[in-house]
């Protein structure tokens, strides 16, 4: 299946959920907020699949004032 994460292609084979997609990324599943067609998926919902050719946004929390 073919994203678009953070404005980079990425290929994955099968039907991947979010924790699949970050495991393959190697980016964590803690602190992060992963936004699909530019709604907010909240974590509850990260183990249903993502559509193929969707835009994805991952999201980390910084601190800083």
């Amino acid at each position: 299946m073919e994203f678009t994460v953070n404005g980079d292609q990425v290929r994955m084979p099968g039907t991947p959920d979010v924790y699949a997609l970050l495991a393959h990324l190697e980016l964590p599943d803690e602190g992060v907020a992963v936004a699909v067609e530019g709604v907010v998926r909240p974590k509850t919902q990260w183990g249903e699949p993502v559509p193929e050719y969707s835009r994805i946004d991952v999201l980390t929390a910084v601190q800083g004032g």
